[in-house]
């Protein structure tokens, strides 16, 4: 094993700090997963997927877009997910994370400085670290540090566009970022607003289309919409002006050499994004869900966020696992969330409500909570 020396001890550090992680199968009541309507099990969609089988549409797309992999059901798919974010136009990727990669790297060129805020998404990380752009990052959710740091770097003599960039509901703390006032700095300083949705589409917006669906039509906005969440399928739609489509169908390296994703899942998606427009019932539903959540673990700790995302800091990796553990035994699957995932002190539970639970199982895991602490 000393060929694997280097790797074992990695291992054994992360054990001795209580951040080892493995996987494990579902198992208990849900307040894990991030299918916040139920749709990854609808009906509807089962029958999209079999209707589209039935048709021909084939399982695998057989290459990348740009070789043979573009297929009729992912052009459909682009069409109506643009139509329905109110965006000129849309690029379906395989995740969320390719997504979020190939835009980072992509989009910001060499000159131009992207201003993040400091808890969005590793992948916005990691597609930074291979772009060509200057980056920045600034405290959570304060919109004047966004438009300072854009001030600083033009006195540094910074010449290129400045990229706000941010998660609408963030994934670990359930808020929201103030849209509205970056959007207006992002305007005034000739910029470019990039959202990642992945956690409010589907859940908030008109019929489900997102925190920033009223800024799309200016030609600064593009978001993300993730696929494997609320919609409850896979892939994401970059939603995007066209010139910038045809820039990252040029030149987004994550695009260019995946194997496209597969022409069932578009169609499955295609559905998806009807079920927001047709069952307006099911967010309604989980509003109601959260509000109720939200006053019953309260008491427990539970950070109210006015979202599906509720967190209980813990604080402390070990603590934080032991109270995952003793839940997960009384029969809720509720996961602990360790740095680096989440800054180091602010371990926690991650609650996650969606239309598996009932009210009553929110209550019976406050009693747990209670029971456990």
């Amino acid at each position: 094993m000393s060929q694997f020396a280097a790797h074992l001890a990695d291992l054994e550090q992360l054990d001795a700090r209580g951040r080892l992680r493995s996987l494990r199968r579902r198992a208990g009541a849900d307040f894990a997963s991030n299918d916040y309507l139920a749709l990854g099990t609808a009906p509807r969609l089962h029958a999209a997927v079999q209707e589209a089988i039935a048709r021909g549409v084939p399982v695998g797309s057989g290459g990348s877009r740009l070789l043979r992999g573009n297929d009729p059901e992912h052009e459909l798919l682009e069409a109506e997910a643009a139509a329905s974010f109110g965006a000129d136009t849309a690029l379906f990727f395989s995740s969320g994370y390719a997504a979020n990669v190939a835009a980072f790297a992509t989009l910001p060129q060499r000159g131009d400085l992207v201003v993040y805020d400091a808890l969005i998404h590793a992948s916005a990380h990691d597609g930074m670290r291979l772009g060509r752009a200057e980056t920045a990052p600034v405290p959570h959710n304060d919109a004047d540090v966004f438009e300072d740091a854009i001030l600083a770097w033009r006195r540094r003599g910074g010449t290129g566009r400045p990229w706000i960039a941010v998660e609408s509901v963030y994934s670990m703390d359930g808020d929201r970022a103030p849209l509205d006032d970056l959007s207006a700095i992002a305007a005034r300083h000739d910029g470019f607003l990039l959202v990642d949705e992945a956690h409010a589409t589907g859940v908030f917006g008109a019929d489900g289309t997102g925190l920033a669906r009223n800024l799309h039509g200016a030609e600064n906005i593009i978001t993300l919409h993730t696929c494997g969440k609320a919609l409850g399928c896979e892939g994401a739609l970059l939603c995007l002006p066209g010139v910038l489509r045809d820039f990252m169908v040029n030149r987004a390296r994550p695009f260019i050499f995946s194997t496209a994703p597969s022409p069932l899942m578009a169609a499955a998606v295609r559905e998806a994004l009807r079920c927001l427009a047709d069952e307006p019932e099911r967010r309604g539903a989980l509003t109601a869900l959260i509000a109720h959540a939200e006053r019953v673990l309260a008491p427990c700790g539970v950070v109210p966020t006015g979202s599906q995302i509720l967190p209980l800091i813990i604080g402390e990796d070990e603590a934080t696992m032991a109270l995952a553990a003793a839940l997960q035994s009384a029969g809720f699957d509720v996961r602990g969330i360790r740095p680096p995932t989440v800054q180091v002190g602010t371990a926690r539970l991650r609650i996650s409500l969606t239309l598996h639970a009932t009210p009553s199982a929110v209550e019976a895991l406050a009693a747990a909570i209670v029971a456990a602490q």
